[in-house]
């Protein structure tokens, strides 16, 4: 099992603050990010954003990112400053 966190508006954007997803067919950061994006239209949009951030075991990663049974992925919304 993979555990997904939701930060910042995505959680209010999702109505989801965490869940956990069976692994099996998830390689990659960007499969969980199509796996997620097929919950429903409100999910296609949120992971239709190429800004979003995500991390996987609290270190900062890009799509390529390998990821397995066990680890903790975690999404936020892009950052601006200012």
């Amino acid at each position: 099992m993979i555990k997904v966190v939701f930060f910042a508006a995505l959680r209010e954007q999702l109505n989801c603050s965490e869940l956990s997803l069976n692994s099996d067919q998830l390689t990659t950061v960007a499969d969980l990010k199509t796996a997620l994006a097929s919950k429903d239209e409100n999910w296609q949009q949120v992971f239709a954003n190429n800004a979003l951030l995500s991390a996987v075991n609290h270190d900062m990663v890009h799509s390529e990112q390998a990821i397995k049974s066990g680890d903790e992925v975690a999404f936020f919304p892009p950052v601006t400053g200012g």
